[in-house]
């Protein structure tokens, strides 16, 4: 007599065979080719209207980024001015915010935490004293492109 359950065949000793039971495991074969080309075609589909989603917001992201540091450095550069009277020179840039410019005793510094970060891109950022616009300053990121001008990613970021 047999007993199997799919995955366990099992037999009763028959006569003469004394008192042994004997099970044996079902081997079961891998995935069939069919079912792998499946998956690798969902997953295919899901990278391609996932992916452009993605990557489409990166580039939303180090923009926004930029903006933030843009605002903080604009806020320290305040404080920097209530203390000092002025904003920094073009000359003494973004670094007058973290290291003493000139030993003025009515710096109260550092105005940042920590140094002047570079942009989302890996580029300074532009200080101008007076702005090209005829602010009092100016604070540039020139975008991923890194040149004056541009659209979408590669506009300019400015205060």
């Amino acid at each position: 007599m047999q007993i199997s359950n799919g995955h366990v065949a099992c037999r009763w000793p028959g006569e003469g065979e004394g008192m042994k039971f004997r099970c044996r495991m079902k081997r079961r074969q891998g995935f069939t080719l069919l079912e792998l080309l499946v998956v690798v075609a969902i997953l295919g589909i899901l990278a391609a209207f996932v992916g452009p989603r993605y990557f489409g917001q990166l580039g939303k992201s180090e923009t926004s980024v930029a903006q933030a540091q843009i605002k903080a450095f604009v806020d320290a550069l305040d404080a920097y001015r209530v203390d000092m009277g002025r904003y920094p020179t073009t000359d003494e840039g973004l670094k007058s915010l973290v290291d003493r410019p000139t030993n003025d005793a009515r710096w109260r510094g550092p105005y940042l935490r920590k140094v002047v970060p570079l942009d989302p891109w890996g580029r300074a950022y532009l200080y101008r004293a007076p702005g090209s616009d005829g602010s009092e300053f100016e604070v540039v990121s020139y975008g991923k492109d890194g040149s004056p001008g541009g659209s979408g990613d590669g506009s300019d970021i400015k205060n």
